[in-house]
């Protein structure tokens, strides 16, 4: 069967990093909310999602959104231990910062606010990327998740080294990766299934 694909010649898609909340445009037709099977639905782990056009357009293919959903779940939400979750979502901001995904970098930088209170050095990591001075321990952080997202074999002993001497220790290290990884994944995906878009008003 032969996708349909869907052009926005009307959308002003935005060419800046920015915190405003933004849409996202699917190129291939997602399924309606009201079409979804009961296993996509169930795929989606959270109702509200149904709304949707990214996740609809996953929900394709119930069973690898399910993982992906409960795996990003799992990275983000569980801080019993670990990295704290203001900078999980600094690594991922960054992550989608270093990859131009416009989209990613908005959601996730306004969760790294939520989370830390620094507005300004969030603000500073979109404005003028992943170079930005934000202090030692989350400059370690943005540089272990640029390496992983430029090309993860040049994540080595030295980005590990500076982020313990940040004070991370080993499970926070791993979360890091986990988060950075994620969004290097995750990026990539939007990116190549559609376009941001200024919210609708």
């Amino acid at each position: 069967m032969t996708e349909a694909i869907v052009t926005h010649p009307d959308n002003h898609e935005p060419t800046e990093f920015t915190l405003a909340m933004l849409d996202w445009l699917p190129w291939l037709e997602p399924p309606a909310e009201a079409d979804l099977t009961p296993r996509q639905r169930d795929s989606l782990v959270d109702n509200a999602r149904s709304k949707s056009a990214y996740f609809r357009l996953l929900a394709r293919d119930p069973d690898i959104l399910e993982a992906r959903t409960r795996t990003d779940k799992d990275i983000f939400f569980n801080t019993s231990s670990g990295l704290p979750r203001a900078e999980r979502e600094l690594a991922a901001a960054a992550t989608s910062r270093h990859n131009g995904c416009i989209y990613c970098a908005s959601v996730h930088a306004r969760h790294a606010i939520t989370y830390s209170k620094r507005s300004e050095d969030v603000r500073r990591l979109l404005a003028t990327g992943v170079t930005a001075n934000l202090g030692e321990r989350w400059n370690a952080i943005v540089a272990a998740a640029v390496a992983l997202t430029a090309t993860p074999i040049e994540f080595g002993p030295g980005h590990v080294t500076r982020l313990r001497e940040a004070g991370l220790g080993d499970a926070e290290i791993v979360d890091v990766i986990n988060a950075s990884a994620f969004f290097n994944w995750a990026n990539r995906l939007m990116l190549s299934l559609g376009e941001p878009a200024a919210a609708a008003k």
